[in-house]
């Protein structure tokens, strides 16, 4: 039953039960477009205001693609294919749809967006980065324009009045980090004219792949000033002069590092401490410090730049903006580095990417890589995927893997594969995982007389010409991941495709297969010819997790080449383990978040509750009767209801931040729990909900305090005499999830033996 459950769930089977019959109609949509070409375009923006009035479901569709494609033709000199036509139904129809590089997303997405806005929903197009989401929103607008509504973009640059102006249109795009601080920003507004977004109704996610599944647990975090979260000098530089093997541990998979007894018995008699103990600050800084040292790379996982650590994207192989670390990490990486530690600054609210997805009414998307992820969109989102084939078919010839012993027999044999097309005048685009994997082969290339163009985190800022150049003859183009791009790769003219089109190498397998696709889908677009191959490792960290493919190093040739089909297999095997464990970790985390989730879902109502007056001033009365009752007759009632407003509000907003600050710390050592034999899930629920349950009865308690001792003039109560007040300073970045848990974990095991 397993296999004939998968096989009628199969997305093709999904898209022919949902859009099937949208064949049928291609004749009617060619025939509404004859008669639609006749109109002013007046008349096609009064057309498309009418049609979803009236008719049924599917005529309506059929009209407004018909309708759809006569805009953009005239507007953007774009006549959308069949196929887009297929995207632009299975997108208002609720799905995810896999279109390939080159095939014109943009537009699809565009196309959509105009047919929901037209149906009376406001509509977020959410993409990977700012640069995306203003161009598109930019290139898109005489489409809107014409379809008669309205559109806006928003960038990190913009005011708290711009954005509230650009979110009242009726299509916005903006990226999907952006959305996400401003929902936290609305989460602490004290008046609803400072609300930014009114509300969340539908989402058209860009990269849906990369949103919902790469950084869906990502948490997006507001914070206020407090103090600076110092690392510790000492401890990093006794780390420093530890001897792998002898005093720590790495795990095979790299994800994890522990001190050995030998380990021990040096941190202890060095900083005089009983690191099992009751120092249990000092155990978590040398393990911190540790992490940081053998585990975080740099120019792998992080760049400096200008005194500061940026951290890397692993999807995007870019600066992930505003990105840091949880904060103990963070300030072991820049004590690492000899950095001034940044501010660390107290946690107001948080949420991660996926809560932000499923607080939309409708969610849909588009990506070239949907299908691997099908399960995954189902499990999380309740998502279905709608394949669209390409326009022309693709001629591109995906070459076996090519295995080598090391690194730098990997490295020779892709400079020398690439010194032999570049005589040929071909294109050659390189795919590295990493900034330091890019330079050293651009560095490789360069002493072989090839003067490669190089686009890394380090320096992306002359991307699109970049990319734009990589199909001319003999142009070499070395890069770090290429999703999320947002330009095509055209072949410059007829020779280049008679030399066999753009030739694409892969410097290793990424941890997801979708990514490894991604990049070969540079090559080949719109039925352009072109090859891809992989060129791999033993030494690849992919590797690390299949500890028995190391036995093939005594298989390689002179030139390091394993030729062994046993051990392509292991790379295939192990990229499945990595994909596994991705989505085991994204399990995971929703699993902790759902009820953090649920509870600040609860909080935020009774929040709403208190700004409109509902809630919370009548139990402040009850409580403190007499106290009121002389209030009311000295100020009047209204004013003394002001006053107890502003005060449940701050006192809320306060007691989620204790609560929060609890549930980060509760889950940070929730594995603990495994030594008591407790499941930390089910840990983590009952500790939380317990916490959780006094919630309301301690900000009531807060509340009638201060008022019972406050005095109140015509403005209300001075606050911050009362320890009322807001940071001095507020401000949004990305953390990562989860960072130390495996590390954490490994410690429990130890402490057990």
């Amino acid at each position: 039953m397993g296999f004939f459950s998968r096989l009628l769930n199969r997305p093709g089977a999904q898209a022919d039960r949902r859009i099937g019959w949208l064949a049928k109609s291609r004749s009617e949509i060619e025939r509404l477009g004859e008669d639609l070409a006749e109109l002013s375009d007046d008349e096609i923006t009064a057309r498309a205001g009418e049609i979803f009035e009236s008719g049924d479901r599917r005529s309506q569709l059929t009209e407004f693609a018909a309708l759809a494609r006569e805009a953009a033709e005239r507007t953007l000199g774009e006549r959308p294919y069949d196929t887009q036509i297929t995207g632009l139904i299975g997108l208002l129809d609720g799905a995810v749809v896999q279109m390939l590089t080159g095939e014109g997303k943009t537009l699809v997405g565009a196309m959509a967006a105009a047919g929901y806005a037209l149906q009376g929903r406001r509509v977020h197009v959410v993409s990977v980065n700012d640069y995306l989401a203003v161009r598109d929103a930019a290139w898109m607008k005489p489409l809107f324009d014409l379809l008669g509504v309205e559109s806006a973009a928003i960038s990190g640059t913009d005011t708290g009045d711009e954005r509230r102006t650009a979110y009242a249109a009726e299509i916005v795009y903006a990226s999907v980090t952006e959305v996400g601080f401003d929902v936290l920003r609305d989460r602490f507004v004290l008046d609803d004219a400072e609300i930014r977004i009114p509300a969340r109704d539908v989402v058209i996610v860009d990269e849906a792949d990369s949103v919902l599944i790469d950084e869906a647990r990502v948490p997006l975090v507001l914070a206020g000033s407090t103090t600076n979260e110092a690392g510790d000098a000492e401890i990093a530089a006794l780390v420093a002069r530890l001897t792998p093997g002898e005093h720590y541990e790495i795990s095979p998979d790299r994800k994890a590092v522990s001190l050995t007894d030998a380990g021990i018995d040096r941190v202890e008699d060095e900083l005089d401490v009983d690191l099992f103990g009751d120092d249990s600050a000092t155990l978590a800084a040398v393990n911190l410090a540790l992490y940081a040292a053998t585990l975080v790379t740099r120019d792998v996982d992080y760049l400096v730049v200008d005194g500061a650590i940026k951290l890397v994207s692993d999807a995007r192989g870019r600066v992930a903006e505003l990105q840091r670390w949880p904060d103990g990490l963070q300030a072991a990486v820049e004590v690492k580095e000899h950095l001034t530690t940044t501010d660390s600054g107290e946690i107001l609210d948080q949420m991660t990417v996926e809560e932000l997805i499923h607080g939309y009414t409708t969610v849909c998307g588009m990506t070239g890589t949907a299908v691997a992820v099908g399960d995954d969109l189902r499990e999380f989102y309740d998502l279905e995927i709608v394949p669209v084939e390409p326009h022309l078919d693709v001629i591109r010839e995906d070459e076996p893997d090519r295995l080598y012993t090391f690194q730098e027999s990997k490295e020779r044999a892709i400079v020398d594969e690439v010194v032999e097309q570049h005589a040929l005048d071909r294109p050659v685009l390189i795919g590295t995982r990493s900034v330091a994997e890019s330079e050293s082969l651009a560095e490789r290339l360069r002493t072989r007389g090839i003067d490669a163009r190089v686009l890394n985190a380090k320096d992306d800022s002359a991307e699109a010409e970049i990319i734009a150049a990589a199909g001319r003859p003999g142009a070499v183009t070395v890069s770090t991941q290429m999703a999320g791009r947002g330009t095509d790769i055209r072949l410059a003219d007829d020779a280049v495709a008679e030399s066999g089109g753009l030739l694409v190498i892969g410097a290793g397998r990424y941890q997801s297969s979708r990514l490894d696709d991604q990049l070969r889908g540079r090559a080949g677009r719109q039925g352009d010819p072109g090859t891809s191959v992989f060129f791999t490792s033993l030494e690849d960290e992919l590797m690390s997790r299949v500890p028995e493919a190391q036995r093939f190093i005594e298989e390689g040739d002179e030139h390091g080449h394993i030729t062994s089909k046993r051990a392509a297999q292991l790379v295939e095997h192990a990229q499945r383990m990595a994909e596994g464990e991705n989505t085991a970790i994204h399990r995971d985390t929703w699993r902790f978040n759902e009820l953090m989730a649920q509870q600040r879902e609860l909080v935020l109502e009774r929040r709403r509750a208190i700004r409109a007056g509902e809630s919370g001033i009548d139990a402040i009365r009850e409580r403190l009767t007499d106290r009121v009752a002389e209030l009311d007759e000295e100020h009047g009632a209204d004013t003394v209801d002001a006053a107890i407003r502003d005060v449940l509000l701050f006192t809320l907003d306060n007691r989620w931040v204790e609560h929060l600050a609890f549930l980060n710390d509760l889950r940070e050592g929730i594995h603990l729990r495994t030594l008591a034999r407790e499941k930390p899930h089910e840990a983590f629920n009952t500790e939380s909900i317990r916490a959780f349950s006094t919630f309301w009865d301690d900000v009531l308690d807060s509340t009638a305090e201060v008022v019972e001792d406050a005095e109140i003039t015509a403005d209300g109560i001075d606050l911050p005499a009362y320890g009322l007040k807001r940071p001095s300073s507020t401000w949004t970045y990305l953390s990562t999830d989860s960072t130390f848990g495996s590390d954490i974990e490994s410690v429990v095991r130890r402490i057990g033996r």
